[in-house]
């Protein structure tokens, strides 16, 4: 067994449960949430509820920003008081510069941090999380660890059905024209995180009811084809629809483990209100 004290890091792109909150090993930095010259930390003083009522009220969408050099720096200077090393494992470098400030920081404290991409964010990061904490309990070094967690990051699968399309207009992701067309012929785009952490559209399709269905088939094809033993149903703003698509996968799967949960704030900033997310791990 091993005697060395190992914390968890991660970002609050992550989905993290009460059981991982309650963990005395797992922190998390908030990303940061600016509205109207307002500046919140997801997680801390930016509650999802908070978020949905700013964005209904004000004209401009906000915008996020990764955390600073100096507050990870904050952190890892701490928990080297306590700890002999940290995993941090972060949301994907494609998508936010959060891991090049967490690098940076461990590059200004003295104290040994293996940094993960997660090359995705939400329930594929809890994944790692939870991984990463049982390995330990098992008595590998952190060595062993990164490399499972590393090899595990590959395997890792994802379906994104995009709740407002107002909300990417309104962030500058989508032209006038885009907007109105995908209302128009109500085109529900499926997106997805690829292996290399890069956010791509995996579908367009016609009306949320078949967009729904096509994600649900191609989980199932996954289950099928893969040793999938449990999926994360993760919701903005929709705990019916995430109930909804778990009656389905139950019926077909009754002895899949299914984790419902809500995507972080940071994230509702650009998927919108009524984004659904599942997030498997293929075995």
């Amino acid at each position: 067994m091993i005697n060395k004290k190992v914390a968890f890091v991660t970002d609050s792109t992550a989905y993290v449960p009460e059981e991982l909150k309650a963990h005395p090993d797992v922190y998390v930095v908030p990303i940061v949430v600016i509205s109207e010259g307002e500046i919140y930390e997801d997680g801390k003083d930016l509650t999802s509820e908070k978020l949905y009522e700013i964005i209904e009220s004000n004209k401009d969408v906000p915008k996020t920003s990764q955390p600073s050099v100096g507050v990870f720096k904050e952190l890892y200077e701490k928990l080297s008081e306590e700890y002999d090393e940290a995993i941090a494992i972060h949301v994907s470098s494609k998508l936010s510069g959060t891991i090049s400030s967490s690098n940076v920081a461990k590059e200004q404290t003295n104290f040994e941090v293996k940094i993960i991409d997660s090359y995705s964010l939400s329930f594929a990061i809890t994944e790692l999380i939870y991984k990463g904490l049982s390995c330990l309990e098992q008595g590998m070094d952190t060595d062993k660890v990164v490399d499972i967690l590393s090899n595990e990051v590959k395997k890792s699968r994802n379906l994104i059905l995009l709740g407002n399309l107002e909300q990417l207009y309104k962030g500058g992701r989508m032209s006038g024209t885009q907007l109105l067309l995908g209302n128009l012929l109500q085109i529900k785009p499926v997106l997805t995180i690829k292996t290399d952490g890069e956010l791509d559209v995996y579908q367009r399709i016609r009306t949320e009811k078949k967009a729904k269905n096509r994600m649900l088939e191609i989980f199932l094809q996954s289950v099928k084809e893969n040793q999938v033993q449990r999926v994360g149903i993760m919701h903005g703003n929709d705990l019916a629809g995430a109930l909804a698509l778990k009656a389905k996968l139950v019926e077909e799967i009754p002895e899949l483990e299914i984790i419902i949960g809500e995507i972080s704030s940071s994230l509702i900033v650009h998927a919108g209100q009524g984004t659904i997310g599942v997030f498997w791990q293929e075995g």
